[in-house]
């Protein structure tokens, strides 16, 4: 793809609305993410340069978070273990697979992630009562999980892992939403580390979307969890069912 001045700077305003709205309520890779597909690369480097902007805004919202107070401090070291562990893996499955099937499988998980990301507000948190090895065990096996999930793809993943902490760990959303960016930073560093190796980041892309990112992550972090969730709902969906048409037509046209 020819990278010209006007499509950096759709990238990086695509950058900041993911990093403002993924703070907020999650979801932000399904901007960032189909942006990239539309600009045309390969599934594999849009993820991948995906994962080079993301990581920033990840680390400037989940230091919020902590800042603030507003997640476990207890349970911060697993999840980040799990999440990193999980992420790993997955980056490296997502990197053996070839360009072509690869399409076919974002298509998918685009849908899936917005369907997640537009029935998140009906999730009621439910107080639980755990003894703490089958709490531990719990949390090492959503990390492991979602971050799987985040280093083979990513969009999301904050949306999911809020979902599990509100509805596991009967977590108010607030609080939800500060244990899952632990999580989603872990697997975010873990995802660009491996991609950074392969040589699957686009950096003359992916340095100014990062700051873009910081600056919405940010800034999205400051205002109360929930707010906006209405447009980001909206936004998310047109986003992806645009690009899953996109990627179909390709998809029918062929190589």
């Amino acid at each position: 793809m020819t990278v010209t001045p006007l499509v950096v700077l759709l990238l990086s305003a695509a950058a900041f609305g993911a990093g403002f709205l993924n703070s907020i309520a999650g979801g932000g890779g399904l901007v960032s993410l189909p942006a990239l597909l539309a600009a045309g690369l390969p599934p594999q480097l849009a993820i991948g340069t995906n994962k080079g902007q993301a990581v920033f805004g990840a680390c400037a919202s989940a230091a919020s978070f902590w800042r603030e107070r507003s997640l476990d401090r207890d349970r911060a070291a697993l999840g980040f273990a799990a999440g990193f562990g999980g992420g790993l893996l997955g980056a490296r499955c997502m990197l053996t697979i070839p360009p072509a099937p690869l399409r076919g499988i974002v298509m998918t998980l685009l849908l899936a992630s917005a369907a997640v990301v537009l029935a998140r507000r009906n999730i009621v948190p439910r107080p639980r009562s755990f003894s703490r090895a089958a709490a531990r065990a719990a949390l090492a096996g959503i990390g492991l999980g979602l971050g799987f999930y985040d280093g083979f793809f990513g969009p999301a993943t904050g949306s999911i892992l809020v979902v599990l902490f509100a509805t596991v760990f009967g977590d108010s959303l607030t609080r939800a939403s500060g244990n899952a960016k632990v999580v989603n930073l872990a697997s975010n560093l873990a995802a660009f580390t491996t991609f950074v190796v392969h040589g699957t980041v686009i950096w003359r892309l992916a340095l100014p979307m990062a700051a873009a990112n910081v600056i919405g992550s940010t800034a999205g972090a400051r205002l109360a969890v929930r707010k906006g969730d209405r447009l980001v709902r909206g936004v998310v969906l047109v986003v992806v069912l645009a690009v899953v048409v996109k990627l179909g037509f390709d998809l029918a046209r062929g190589p």
